[in-house]
This record gives structure tokens, sequence and C-alpha cells, in this order.
């Protein structure tokens, strides 16, 4: 999953939310120097991409893809999830989308002191241009995928070619998504109350 969909995962408070976000910075196994909330959501994070990965539906929206570009085919859906729960927000939130990412874009730079260099150098660009709000737009995604694909070290131009699959297949993407987000839901909430992260 990509930022958004983590974020509203952690909803439940600030901290978890930051440590949502630092899931993609930090390792899950080195976390002793953040406080408890933050390390838990830092290693639900990895957990949460594990499960999204290993999902059927997911399994199969990657089969969607064109041979050569299957091996992006997770980046684009992680990017792209964030897009359809912008979209049908209503379905799982009860506080409005942007009123939920201006908290947590208060949240990450009242945490700034503790965020690795590289998220603390494009914090001010990730609120600034409103990252998490521009995934509303499908414009937003392919922007996002083209930043990802300048920071590979190879093969950048496949996955910016993986966003004709994405456009391609939008509806059954979207379908997917409602049948898979319920159950991360769901498997997000009773790792958090049942596991030790």
């Amino acid at each position: 999953m990509n930022y958004l969909a983590h974020i509203y995962l952690a909803r439940h408070s600030d901290a978890a939310m930051v440590g949502a976000m630092l899931g993609d910075f930090v390792k899950a196994n080195d976390t002793e120097h953040y406080a408890p909330e933050i390390a838990t959501e830092i290693r639900l994070h990895r957990s949460i991409d594990s499960f999204t990965d290993q999902h059927p539906v997911v399994q199969s929206s990657k089969e969607l893809f064109r041979e050569g570009r299957r091996r992006y085919a997770g980046i684009v859906l992680d990017v792209f999830y964030d897009h359809v729960l912008s979209r049908h927000w209503e379905r799982y939130a009860d506080v409005p989308r942007q009123e939920l990412i201006h908290r947590f874009y208060r949240a990450l730079m009242a945490h700034e002191d503790q965020l690795p260099e590289r998220l603390r150098l494009i914090t001010p660009r990730i609120v600034q241009q409103d990252w998490l709000g521009a995934y509303a737009e499908l414009e937003g995604v392919e922007q996002a995928l083209h930043g990802v694909s300048r920071r590979l070290s190879r093969n950048g131009h496949v996955l910016r070619e993986s966003i004709a699959d994405m456009r391609e297949h939008y509806e059954a993407f979207a379908q997917g998504f409602g049948e898979f987000f319920p159950d991360l839901i769901r498997y997000s909430e009773e790792k958090r109350l049942t596991s030790s992260l």
C-alpha cells in the first residue's frame, strides 16, 4: 500500500500516522529509539505490505500487466489504490479526506526531529505539493509514478510504460480494490490488537 492507505489505517492517532509513514523509511528491526506507538506502526506497515502483496485479488491484478512490466505492477497498484481510496473515501471514513491529510501533515512536521534525513528533506515538498491529496486525480498518480521511476537505478522507463496498463485496466483494478481493501482493514485492526508487533 502507498502513503494515504497507510495513514488511513493508522488514523486513530497522530503518532500512529507518523509511524505508518516511517514504515517506508525505517527498517522494522531498527525501531528501538522510537516511542512504542510509532515503533508498532512501523512494524505494522511492513506486515500490511506483505499482506497486500500476497492477497489473491492483488495477485490477479498483477497478472493484467503486460509481460515485462509485471515486476513493477506492485508499485503501480500501491499508488493506484491510494487513488481509489481517495475517490471512494466516504465509504471507509467518517472524517473528510483533506481534514485527515492536513492533520497528518501537521503531525509529520511536529515530529520533524524524529524523521530520518531522507524523509525530513522531502517533508516540505510533501506538504506544499499536497502529495496525498493529489492522488484523487489520475494525473497525481501518474506524477507520483514518474517520480518513483526517476529514483530507480535502472529500467525507470518500464515503470512509466506500466501506466498504460493502469489506464487500460482501470475499472478492473478499482473493483479489485473494493474487494481487497475491507480484508486489509480487518487484517490491520486484528494485527494491531492481537500481535506483539
